[in-house]
Order: structure tokens, then sequence, then C-alpha cells
């Protein structure tokens, strides 16, 4: 009885110990219980320039990728307050940008480390799914096997899929349908 006893104590200590180190709190019958953010299944951002956008969210983040999902989000609204700028070839900003200088600049703003070129930018996220992009992910454009453009992620809309970017000379930054099938998404979330 008193060997159960011990072990049921220590086997608590052990979990206690656990939970403590991923960031978990117990509950009162000793179990952990990961904390979570809970952020809404289906968001349509208000910054959303096609009505009716969404871009789906997941029902719980855990709280280190929570806090990443924001600072995201927040690339994607500082990208977004670019809306209407220049562009133009080897410009970061703060008036004028070419495609990767607005992913640097808004995701610098933002609070992340991220190089200067889209291929770099390529080699330095985690690539996802197509179904797994969420607003303010990377989008990159490929060609011959290498990156030759970026934007970010604006939602998706029957018909298609909608990104964030500074397109070429002439244009400004805008809104558009992706237009090729030869593109994948890469996240730092």
């Amino acid at each position: 009885m008193l060997n159960s006893t011990v072990s049921s104590t220590v086997r608590r200590a052990e979990l206690a110990v656990a939970a403590l180190a991923v960031g978990a709190v117990l509950l009162p019958n000793g179990h952990p219980q990961a904390r979570a953010a809970t952020v809404p299944s289906t968001a349509t951002t208000s910054t959303s320039l096609m009505r009716g956008t969404t871009a789906r969210l997941p029902e719980r983040v855990a709280p280190g990728r929570a806090v990443r999902l924001e600072k995201v989000r927040r690339a994607y609204r500082i990208a977004l307050r670019q809306r209407g700028d220049p562009y133009r070839y080897g410009a970061e900003g703060p008036s004028s940008f070419d495609c990767s200088g607005l992913t640097s600049y808004a995701y610098h703003h933002a609070g992340f480390r991220l190089p200067r070129t889209s291929s770099a930018q390529a080699g330095a996220v985690r690539h996802i799914q197509r179904s797994r992009l969420r607003l303010g992910d990377l989008v990159f454009f490929t060609s011959g096997g290498h990156v030759y453009h970026v934007g970010l992620f604006a939602g998706h809309r029957r018909p298609g899929y909608y990104l964030l970017h500074a397109p070429y000379p002439g244009k400004v930054v805008q809104v558009d349908r992706i237009w090729t099938s030869s593109w994948f998404g890469g996240t730092l979330r």
C-alpha cells in the first residue's frame, strides 16, 4: 500500500514538472492541461480588400504559436498600409517597394527577421500546403526551379487565392488574384 501511494505521488510530481516545462497548467486532479489561446475558427478580416474573403484560423493555438500568429497578422496589416505605394526595383520602403522589400519591411516591423530577397526568404520559412495558408503568410512564385516573386497571402475567394504584393514597375502595392499555379506557401507561424 505504501509503495502504491509513493509511486502515485512521484507520478504526479513528474507530471507537474513535465507540465511546467511545456507551459501547461495542472488541473485539480493532478493531470496537465496545455494552455492555449482560443481564436475564432473563421474570421473575416476588417482589412480584407475583397468583400466576403475569409481566412481560416486554427481553433486552438499553443501560446508561443499564438504570439507568432499575431505577429504574422501584424505584418499583413503593416503591408496593407503600404497599398498604393509605387513599385521600385530594390526599394525597401517606406514609400516605395519591390516585392521582397515589401515582405521584409512588413515582417521586420512586426518583429521577425526575414532575409531581403525572395529566394532567401523562401529558404528561411517553413513551406506549407496551400490549404494551410493563413492571412499574412508568404506566397512564393517559381519558374525553372527558382523563386522570382513573393507576396503576402490575402485570403481566398472563388475563383482563387489572393495576395498583397508589389507587382512590377508602373504598378503600386495592391491585392491581386494569383495568376499561375507555380507557387507555394511559406510561414513563420
